[in-house]
């Protein structure tokens, strides 16, 4: 695990798309592990402005998403098919038959995660998956108490979770309780994960992440057995660690 330490949120997303920009000229055919919420944001913004002024070239590479809320058609503005489209996908000359999004309007759940784990196997596995963390430790949607092994699947969301992404909808009761979600053996098969975290909100669960025991109460901790993981942190997401870190 390669911990680098940045002083800024703006300094770790213009690293991370750089890294990913790399990646993308070395393998243009990338299969690209993509997250939602306020962390990867920067992120995108950095690679939208390096396709629009360095020709970055998105025309071959797949993308699936970590997760989707299930009951959130496509057009509700907190949907993540809708944060994705609007925050990256719209902006970048990337295929539109190459993006993967859970189905989270699917009548038959079950059949739409074993597809979606279909496609992945089918795309060859992902390349590089990019990950934010929750202030609980979960990874997508996998929340504490979740299997380290597990797949792509229906996942209740925990009241923490449902607390924390309340500030997007207008009350906590609009928040949907239920998500799909690709697993957490699911994203340890990714050949390379890069995990972003920012803020002194996340310091202690990046601690426990990253010098805690790995425990499924921390899903988050079973990145220690990966083989490829850069960890970017700003100066106040890194604050309890105790190890040294690149900076």
């Amino acid at each position: 695990m390669l911990i680098i330490q940045k002083n800024s949120y703006e300094e770790i997303s213009t690293l991370a798309a750089k890294i990913i920009a790399q990646k993308i000229k070395n393998k243009p055919n990338l299969v690209l592990g993509l997250a939602t919420g306020s962390t990867p944001l920067g992120l995108y913004k950095a690679l939208i402005n390096m396709h629009k002024n360095e020709g970055l070239d998105f025309s071959k590479i797949t993308t699936f998403n970590l997760d989707e809320y299930i009951g959130l058609p496509q057009t509700h503005n907190q949907s993540y098919y809708y944060f994705m489209h609007e925050n990256f996908f719209n902006h970048i000359n990337i295929s539109k038959r190459l993006i993967n999004i859970p189905d989270g309007m699917s009548e038959k759940h079950d059949i739409a995660c074993n597809q979606y784990e279909d496609k992945i196997r089918h795309a060859g596995g992902i390349d590089f998956q990019i990950l934010g963390i929750g202030s609980n430790g979960h990874i997508a949607f996998n929340e504490p108490g979740s299997s380290l092994n597990s797949r792509t699947r229906v996942k209740p969301l925990s009241k923490k979770t449902i607390k924390d992404n309340s500030r997007f909808f207008n009350s906590i009761d609009e928040v949907p309780t239920k998500s799909i979600t690709m697993g957490i053996g699911t994203i340890m098969s990714s050949q390379e994960i890069l995990l972003i975290a920012n803020g002194l909100n996340k310091a202690e669960i990046i601690k426990s992440c990253i010098e805690g025991p790995i425990s499924a109460m921390c899903p988050a901790s079973i990145l220690q057995m990966h083989r490829k993981v850069t960890v970017l942190l700003d100066k106040d997401a890194a604050s309890k660690l105790t190890l040294e870190i690149e900076s």
